[in-house]
């Protein structure tokens, strides 16, 4: 072999270590079950389509080579427009593909899907009878994680454990913008969304740490928002339990509300105890306790409303985050703005300081 020759072949395979040195093939090899699922699916889409992408690629540079200008013995035929033949191979091959490609994405969308309870831990492997999923409540704040145990009443900011092979149970929310929770190694990502509840069902079959990372931008501390995953054994994941109740840091609602302000590069802590009902509270918007909840909010509109005696009390900016504003504008009509063709006294019926529309 020429020295110009071999010289090439090492450059272009450093160059290729180069390349590939900073690839991460967790999405492809990862450690949970879903995960693996999901990075199967990917696999197999890729290859159904790689059925017509490398024909058409091969057969691109095949008529460049056999029909140059100085290759007089190719065939010329100005005048050829038509093949049945080649019409249903151009048709028929892409049309399967995607028949296929269709069945395969369907079923596994179903099978996958992130609300649906797992029905096995790994391939061959159904959830044993009895197992209970470890419930971890998330809420993506700005811009840190925290994460609730209500069955252990402990919680931790940027840092996350969980014994293997066992179902969790994720209910997730956020404080204040959209966002995403994703730990490749444990299953797809999930959006987290302020005032909604979203769901993942996943398990993590192997013991290690692993990243997790905001996968939707959220503002100026976006690119630190990461979390530690621990993958425990059952023993592992009891000590880590008995560490954080250990502590003497109480996760209160002032605590949260003091959490809330955005910040980035939190270091991961861990709370000894954490306020009942505090998940619920961060859905529905008052944690602090000056608020009125959504749910209430919604419950009070079904019974036709509390009238404009209300709105003080729901115009007030939050306490802890002055910044944050009120949660309804405190602009709006009085009862002398407001229009008197349209308002009748308030009657028994009514209820407390409600106004009604004739």
């Amino acid at each position: 072999m020429p020295v110009s020759t071999r010289l090439t072949s090492r450059i272009l395979v450093t160059l290729a270590a180069l390349l590939l040195s900073g690839c991460n093939m967790v999405v492809l090899s990862p450690q949970g079950d879903v995960a693996a699922q999901q990075g199967k699916l990917i696999i197999v889409a890729t290859l159904l389509m790689l059925i017509v992408i490398v024909p058409v690629i091969a057969l691109t540079f095949w008529f460049a080579w056999r029909y140059r200008a100085s290759n007089t013995k190719a065939t010329y035929k100005p005048d050829w427009d038509h093949s049945t033949q080649l019409e249903l191979v151009i048709w028929a091959v892409p049309l399967l593909i995607i028949i296929a490609l269709g069945a395969v994405t369907w079923i596994s969308t179903h099978l996958l899907d992130p609300y649906r309870p797992l029905e096995r831990i790994a391939p061959g492997r159904p959830v044993p009878e009895g197992v209970e999923p470890l419930e971890v409540q998330v809420v993506s704040l700005d811009w840190k994680w925290l994460f609730v145990y209500p069955e252990y009443g402990v919680a931790s900011i940027n840092e996350m454990a969980a014994p293997i092979d066992r179902p969790i149970h994720f209910r997730l929310t956020s404080s204040t913008t959209m966002n995403a929770f994703y730990v490749p190694a444990l299953a797809g990502m999930i959006y987290t969304m302020p005032g909604m509840e979203t769901k993942l069902n996943a398990v993590m079959n192997e013991e290690g740490e692993y990243t997790g990372i905001s996968s939707h931008y959220s503002g100026e501390g976006f690119s630190h928002m990461r979390f530690n995953f621990r993958g425990l054994s059952e023993q592992g994941f009891a000590e880590w339990i008995e560490a954080a109740r250990a502590g003497d840091d109480p996760l209160t609602r002032a605590e949260y509300l003091a959490l809330e302000v955005p910040s980035s590069r939190e270091p991961a802590r861990l709370f000894s105890r954490v306020d009942s009902g505090l998940f619920d509270a961060v859905v529905n918007r008052c944690v602090d306790t000056d608020r009125l909840c959504m749910n209430q909010m919604m419950a009070y509109d079904a019974m036709g409303g509390l009238g404009l005696d209300a709105i003080d009390a729901l115009a007030r900016p939050r306490r802890g985050n002055l910044n944050a504003g009120p949660f309804v504008s405190a602009d709006v009509c009085t009862v002398d703005d407001a229009p008197t063709a349209f308002i009748t006294p308030a009657t028994p019926s009514s209820t407390a300081g409600g106004l009604r529309a004739p």
